[in-house]
């Protein structure tokens, strides 16, 4: 099992998990580095959509070989640049989509195109967004902090569903999944006490508060005897206020390095926020290689 970053990412280079990533509008220069870190790593190589000069000019000022990356020039629409970067994926010619310099909605209705799109043709169709941190000499993942807005019940199965590939990736076979609250009873007035339990693949338990989810002697000092108390490997958060606040918590103030996926579509998705550090750029295209390579 992976249980670190640093595990991840040992895991990704010596596997050969190096997959391709379309990056739509690469002249966003954030996500642009990241991507030329884990290329100079071996764990991804790059195929960069937008105005070529200004692309070829960043990459000369992180003192990269031009010629080592595949520039695809266009200067349209930010939609039409996710089209294409999209296309680049439908075609076979990447294995990894990535988010540059063009707003959230258009990069989401790319993706979501019912013709042209990346989502599977049957199932759920359900984006939702997984992040990733280290706690207590394991991986935690917690979602959705970013897509979901309410979830309802069916929601909630759908996105402990998709999360399920990332975790097994991870080599947590069977996940515990935590249905947070801020209370550990079983209320109709809060939405996030009541929820499903029967989801095939792993084990899921609520409501508990985070601490009763991931500190074992917090379960211990409440006295609540539960198979994921105290070793939750998912958080399901109620809703995307609560899970965006915990991602940039654990961040911003607790310090963790973080990492984030998307899920649920046909290929890996790359979405990180100008906020996030460098290292949760990297770490975070290193999940979507790790994904990659499983799913090849």
């Amino acid at each position: 099992m992976i249980t670190s970053f640093q595990e991840l990412e040992r895991h990704v280079l010596s596997h050969g998990l190096r997959g391709r990533i379309a990056l739509a509008n690469a002249q966003d220069e954030p996500a642009l580095a990241a991507l030329v870190r884990a290329q100079r790593a071996g764990a991804a190589e790059g195929t960069l959509i937008g105005p070529a000069d200004e692309i070829a000019r960043l990459l000369r000022r992180m003192g990269e070989q031009v010629s080592d990356y595949e520039i695809v020039p266009f200067t349209g629409t930010e939609l039409d640049a996710a089209k294409l970067a999209v296309r680049t994926v439908r075609e076979g010619r990447a294995d990894m989509l990535m988010k540059g310099l063009l707003h959230t909605a258009d990069f989401a209705r790319a993706i979501l195109n019912r013709e042209t799109g990346l989502m599977p043709q049957t199932g759920r169709r359900l984006l939702s967004q997984c992040g990733f941190f280290q706690y207590d000499g394991r991986i935690v993942l917690i979602t959705d902090a970013a897509i979901n807005i309410n979830p309802d019940v069916e929601t909630q199965i759908g996105i402990v569903e998709n999360t399920l590939p990332v975790a097994h990736a991870l080599g947590i076979e069977t996940p515990k999944v935590a249905v947070l609250s801020a209370v550990e009873t079983v209320s109709e007035k809060m939405p996030s006490t009541v929820t499903a339990r029967g989801i095939p693949g792993c084990v899921v338990s609520g409501p508990l508060a985070i601490d009763s989810a991931l500190s074992r002697e917090s379960a211990r000092h409440k006295t609540i005897s539960d198979p994921v108390a105290g070793q939750a490997d998912l958080l399901l958060v109620p809703y995307v206020e609560m899970g965006d606040i915990m991602y940039k918590t654990c961040s911003c103030i607790a310090g963790h390095t973080m990492a984030s996926t998307i899920c649920g579509a046909a290929c890996p998705i790359i979405i990180n926020s100008r906020s996030d550090s460098d290292d949760t750029k990297y770490y975070s295209i290193l999940i979507a290689a790790m994904m990659s390579g499983s799913a090849s």
